[in-house]
């Protein structure tokens, strides 16, 4: 039987047909939780899921609450198309991710949450002309990127979290293109980005050359009193915006995800209750 409370908070959300769908949890996997009754898999030493894709499912959803069909552009072990599709419950998706073994781990959490019949996982390079039909339209497209070129940094020795970290398939602007060419009339793309001036000239820089707006901002501090590392990306395409307003972003205040003694912040623990966490 599913606990129906964790710790005080009561799960929302319906019952997924969990492990009665016939998946299993491997030694070297975990199940864990993910919104609501939802449950995600991943490798006990692989990839993780990361606050910035619970916000990023959070920020699209919130601010695109009436899509009928959603895009997760490198899609990784699911967990922005979890999240969305927990939000958004009659809503159709496509997410592409090109790793076998993370392509493996979210087949296995779409059937434990009883996605199957509106959830394609399709398994390839986003970047390639055949894996999206030029037809195929979306209300709603989310994309967590990496960040670093490969020359930048000390990569890990794992292949998984090596593609989620450094852009091996895709930069920003790739991202941007891409979420161009396929939002319906009207649709929003929301990502996540650093937010350090270099990091933010590139989105401003794929923004532009891909038609597309930064119509709202939410930079991120992780810390109360440092300085905000990520930030919230809202784009639109500047063909389905009034011309005054093309030149323009709402940076919204700073979301602080901890207080300076080290608590989840009131507004962080909203957001993880908007999105079937525990406080």
């Amino acid at each position: 039987m599913e606990q129906t409370h964790f710790k005080g908070w009561a799960k929302p959300g319906i019952l997924p047909p969990g492990l009665a769908s016939g998946v299993t949890v491997e030694p070297h996997e975990t199940r864990d939780a993910i919104s609501g009754h939802f449950r995600l898999f991943q490798l006990r030493d692989g990839h993780r899921f990361s606050t910035d894709d619970v916000l990023t499912a959070w920020y699209g959803t919130t601010w695109c609450p009436t899509a009928q069909a959603v895009l997760d552009l490198g899609s990784g072990i699911g967990t922005v198309g979890m999240i969305c599709a927990w939000r958004l419950g009659g809503a159709t998706f496509v997410t592409v991710e090109a790793q076998p073994v993370s392509i493996a781990l979210a087949r296995k959490s779409a059937r434990y949450n009883g996605l199957t019949g509106r959830y394609e996982i399709r398994e390839g390079d986003f970047r390639t002309p055949d894996i999206l039909r030029p037809d195929e339209k979306f209300g709603l497209i989310t994309g967590s990127p990496p960040y670093f070129p490969p020359a930048a940094g000390v990569k890990s020795e794992h292949p998984q979290k090596l593609a989620c970290r450094f852009e091996l398939r895709g930069t920003i602007a790739d991202y941007c293109s891409t979420a161009a060419r396929h939002l319906a009339p009207g649709g929003f793309f929301a990502c996540v980005f650093p937010h350090e001036p270099a990091q933010l000239a590139r989105v401003e820089s794929a923004a532009n050359h891909s038609g597309l707006v930064i119509v709202r901002k939410r930079p991120v501090i992780f810390r109360e009193g440092d300085p905000p590392l990520i930030a919230l990306f809202g784009l639109m395409r500047a063909d389905d915006l009034p011309a005054w307003f093309r030149g323009q972003t709402w940076t919204e205040p700073d979301l602080v995800i901890r207080t300076r003694d080290g608590k989840i912040h009131p507004e962080y623990s909203a957001v993880k209750l908007a999105i079937g966490f525990p406080p």
